[in-house]
């Protein structure tokens, strides 16, 4: 990427645009005024005064007053240590003495001198400092453009209007190159808003539609990006950069149309198994039921396998074994429709934290809850559709849940168990 370079000769090498239904008008005095009225209104305001007027420059700071009464040597001493020698701008109480030594010359002198200084920043890749001194040079401009709009037309008619076109070209030039700056800092934004404003001074200006497509593109933009690379083709059709950001352009496009297609198959394929799936419990007369507050079970859910989209494929579902008595639970991922009860105890039992062994396979009975709140004994040996095909069996929140009593205290847990059912009824 390179800076943007004018030359000295600048009537020839830049334009300024018309307003918009105008016809070609030659630049006046006063160019430089709407150049800035067309720079982006977010930028800072010029230092005012106590007495509410505009300052045209700054005031002399304080520590550059002291240096009149110090020896030559104190004088080098203290300049060693002057952001005026330094490469980095940095805020520090100084810095307004290094503003006060650049703005002597004219605003044009001083402008061209912070470009410059932003232009070896940038050589060097130091993008940060290069981007605070093209800002620099653009305030200083609009500075003056804050004078001249307090000017009588009398003074403004005075005006040299080459030196007004030349300043137009600094400012446009530290446009273009502060946004390439923010391009290289990953500003996005601020690359768009100074190319915005460049182009507002100067139409046919390819750098700032370079920069400002590939900025575009970063913040994945890509319909402005491709208008504003087909703008910039159409001024200089066989720009080498711009078409490699046409390229890129068309990459993107491929690669954000691939994606889409893949979301929407995906899409389209979730929706086909929710209604495969619908219509597999529909024909099974299997009932479900859904609360405000499911459980997190991340991946597990009821589904149709191995095809989730062929209604001939058998149901799963998730499986929570409960241990009432010991408050301890197993989870079963995928507990298939035609498989028995026993075939899981038998993997499962016996439980290492069972000290006492009760809890084997032939040794424990199993219990479901019911929609009215009773319980209907499961056997080990009965394939789960055809439990859950029974009138008052509901499967809640995609989980099918089994109570795992031992034999010998299963009678006293079911008559506590509908004891607190009846009471939560009478609570309720």
């Amino acid at each position: 990427m390179k800076i943007e370079e004018l030359s000295d000769d600048f009537s020839e090498s830049v334009k300024v645009s018309d307003p918009p239904g105008n016809g070609d008008q030659i630049p006046g005095p006063d160019l430089l005024t709407q150049a800035m009225n067309a720079y982006a209104s977010s930028n800072p305001a010029p230092p005012v005064a106590s007495n509410g007027e505009g300052v045209a420059g700054p005031q002399m700071h304080p520590a550059m007053a002291a240096i009149r009464s110090q020896t030559t040597e104190e004088i080098l001493a203290d300049l060693n240590k002057s952001p005026l020698f330094m490469t980095d701008l940095e805020e520090n109480d100084d810095m307004e003495a290094l503003r006060a030594l650049a703005y002597e010359g004219t605003p044009e002198e001083v402008a061209a001198g912070f470009k410059e200084r932003g232009n070896e920043c940038f050589k060097m890749n130091d993008w940060y400092n290069a981007k605070e001194f093209y800002r620099q040079a653009i305030e200083v401009l609009l500075l003056e453009v804050r004078k001249r709009q307090k000017a009588g037309p009398g003074d403004r008619a005075k005006e040299d209007a080459e030196g007004v076109k030349r300043e137009i070209g600094i400012l446009e030039a530290c446009l273009v190159n502060r946004a390439a700056s923010h391009l290289e800092l990953k500003n996005y934004r601020s690359c768009t808003q100074d190319c915005g404003s460049a182009l507002r001074i100067n139409v046919r200006n390819v750098k700032a539609y370079y920069r400002s497509a590939r900025a575009l593109l970063a913040l994945g933009k890509i319909v402005e990006a491709d208008d504003a690379c087909a703008r910039g083709l159409a001024v200089d059709p066989e720009n080498a950069a711009l078409k490699a950001v046409a390229r890129d352009l068309i990459k993107r496009n491929e690669d954000i149309t691939a994606v889409r297609k893949k979301e929407m198959a995906r899409e389209q394929r979730a929706r086909l198994e929710a209604v495969t799936l619908r219509t597999a419990l529909k024909a099974r007369g299997i009932k479900t039921k859904k609360t405000e507050q499911p459980p997190e079970m991340e991946d597990a859910k009821i589904q149709l396998v191995p095809d989730p989209v062929d209604p001939t494929s058998t149901l799963s579902f998730p499986t929570v074994l409960l241990y009432p008595l010991h408050l301890e639970s197993d989870f079963i991922k995928a507990f298939n429709e035609t498989e028995p009860l026993g075939h899981h105890l038998s993997y499962i039992l016996p439980l290492p934290w069972d000290k006492e062994g009760l809890y084997t396979p032939t040794g424990v009975e199993c219990y479901m809850e019911t929609t009215t709140g009773g319980l209907i004994k499961v056997g080990r040996k009965v394939s789960l559709l055809k439990v859950l095909t029974s009138a008052n069996i509901e499967v809640v929140d995609e989980v099918v849940k089994i109570f795992v009593v031992p034999k010998a205290k299963a009678e006293d847990w079911v008559r506590d168990f509908k004891k607190r059912k009846a009471a939560d009824k009478t609570k309720g």
